[in-house]
């Protein structure tokens, strides 16, 4: 199973916008052709009461991605924290919020029919602690500030967990690097995180941009991989390049990655390219050209589109698994 993160269309669904949804229809029915066979999908963190309406809206999505024909798709959802609901905080009514916030996203996968939530929901994303006076915190001082807000964490995932069982999802944590938000940052980081969180719906997102820009060396990423495979937490398993580009021709450490990874994980590859958006230049700092999107962007013959980077990415990763020695590459697409 092949999927592709719709971050190379879009942050923002705009469930019950139909117009939008015919949109998301083209864009899906032609990756589905070039062999992928579900989509990761991100849901806008709103700071929003209004759950209960955000939840219908996907519904009703889902019902329209079916009257489409593409009922035969699988489906991921990509979520993070936010600075309003943040299950760190030190306040019990925030984390509250947070954890209903966070329910709100695993009725949305299920209402998707998706089976695995991912992406940092630990701390909000993108937000640094600073001192009373607005100086930022860093190194030592950002070590010692950690562990007090994971412990506030903690309870809110568990119990997240153990709401995500009743709904057929899994929640894969997601290290990402240190520039984006202060933990956790490593495969590492977020297996130490869960030592404080009994249930096992709750795991790992393994993405190898991460562990490529972040992590301590080789022998560290394969005692992660057994770690998390061996207390049946490696729930999600990500392919992006260190500059969340194309794959073809990226600094994919491939041998490494697919040799210790597969031979623990059967659940869907997810290519994840996040294409120059608006939503990402910012963020992301992307000084490459955005691959244009066809039947949105005026074409530009002189570079490369969203769809040919889209194919070139699975062709790759099929030529990748083909060389794991014992491994059954059709199993992932």
């Amino acid at each position: 199973m092949t999927y592709l993160s719709f971050f190379m269309f879009t942050t923002d669904l705009r469930p019950g916008d139909p117009e939008y949804t015919k949109v998301v229809v083209n864009h899906m029915r032609e990756m589905r052709q070039l062999g992928y066979t579900g989509f990761d999908l991100p849901i806008r963190p709103l700071d929003t009461s209004d759950h209960r309406g955000e939840v219908e809206r996907y519904a009703e999505l889902r019902r329209a991605l079916d009257r489409a024909g593409l009922d035969d798709l699988g489906f991921t959802t990509n979520v993070a924290t936010t600075r309003t609901f943040d299950p760190t905080s030190p306040y019990a009514e925030q984390r509250a919020g947070a954890l209903n916030y966070l329910k709100s996203r695993v009725d949305i996968t299920a209402v998707l029919g998706g089976h695995i939530l991912g992406g940092p929901i630990v701390f909000p994303y993108n937000q640094f602690p600073t001192t009373d006076s607005g100086e930022p915190v860093w190194s030592d001082a950002l070590q010692d500030w950690l562990p007090p807000r994971s412990a506030n964490a903690q309870p809110v995932l568990d119990e997240l967990g153990d709401y995500a069982a009743t709904r057929g999802v899994k929640l894969a944590i997601e290290g990402v690097d240190h520039w984006e938000q202060p933990a956790p940052n490593m495969v590492e980081d977020v297996l130490h995180f869960l030592e404080g969180v009994s249930s096992r719906q709750v795991g790992v997102c393994l993405d190898i941009a991460h562990v490529v820009l972040g992590s301590s060396g080789p022998e560290v990423f394969r005692q992660a991989v057994s770690r998390a495979a061996a207390t049946g937490r490696l729930h999600y398993v990500q392919v992006s390049p260190p500059d969340r580009g194309a794959v073809r021709d990226s600094w994919i450490p491939w041998d490494l990655f697919l040799t210790t990874v597969m031979p623990h994980y059967d659940g869907p590859l997810l290519i994840e390219i996040f294409n120059a958006i608006p939503d990402f230049q910012p963020s992301l700092r992307l000084t490459r050209r955005k691959f244009w999107v066809p039947g949105e962007d005026e074409p530009d013959t002189s570079h490369p589109n969203a769809y040919t980077v889209a194919a070139e990415a699975i062709e790759e990763l099929e030529k990748q698994l083909a060389r794991v020695p014992g491994k059954d590459h059709d199993d992932h697409h």
